[in-house]
């Protein structure tokens, strides 16, 4: 079971993400560190657990108010042993793959930023590519067709309960059992409502590659040895 630390990402510093409600987001204030620079708190992060893959979601781009580039640009100075995980909105071809080009993180496709499929099939085939499958509640929110049609999805695919972010509602195992089976042997990771680590078993039994976690090890619900245990 792998688990991923998330920041969210808004006016240049962590704020903490409740629920998908992103108007409602505020600097986060955590035991981890003691400011919501990003750096201060990727390192109160990694004083829990050596975690390898970071999630950034850049929410300035993603609802197109500018981005957080420059923060970006610091964690991966700071942190150059981390992969960061990417999510800024993107769903234009050309501004994808020159986000790629640069080399230097993944990139996430979040489905709510696409508006047909053609963005993920073309890079379908690329490592370095993640989908986000995005659900607030039972509604998905993308093209209905790229949740219908598995065989263009890539090898990881992100279940993200939006409802559930921040809220220690447990993750959404109907969901994500169901997006296993139609997985055809994707890496599925689950995000949203992680509460402690009787989850993380149920998520493993469930076949689930690994989950997005924020609040769980902000609010020492995730603990160092929980992780260790794994």
């Amino acid at each position: 079971m792998e688990i991923i630390p998330v920041i969210d990402l808004k006016g240049g510093v962590v704020v903490r993400a409740r629920m998908g409600q992103r108007d409602q987001y505020r600097p986060i204030e955590t035991p981890l560190s003691s400011t919501s620079d990003p750096v201060d708190v990727v390192r109160g992060l990694l004083s829990v657990a050596a975690f390898r893959t970071l999630y950034v979601a850049d929410l300035d781009a993603i609802e197109r108010k500018g981005d957080a580039r420059t923060a970006l640009a610091l964690v991966r100075s700071a942190f150059p042993q981390l992969d960061v995980w990417v999510d800024n909105g993107l769903a234009d071809a050309d501004a994808a793959r020159a986000f790629l080009e640069q080399g230097t993180d993944h990139l996430v496709l979040g489905s709510e930023a696409q508006a047909d499929t053609l963005l993920v099939e073309s890079l379908r085939d690329d490592p370095r590519v993640v989908l986000s499958l995005d659900f607030r509640g039972d509604t998905f929110i993308g093209p209905p067709s790229l949740l219908a049609t598995p065989a263009i999805w890539p090898r990881r695919v992100i279940v993200m309960t939006l409802a559930r972010v921040g809220s220690a509602a447990g993750p959404d195992l109907e969901r994500l059992a169901a997006i296993h089976k139609l997985s055809g042997g994707r890496r599925v990771y689950a995000a949203g409502g992680l509460r402690h680590a009787r989850d993380l078993d149920e998520l493993k039994n469930a076949g689930i590659t690994g989950v997005l976690v924020a609040s769980a090890l902000h609010d020492g619900r995730l603990t160092q040895a929980d992780i260790n245990a794994l």
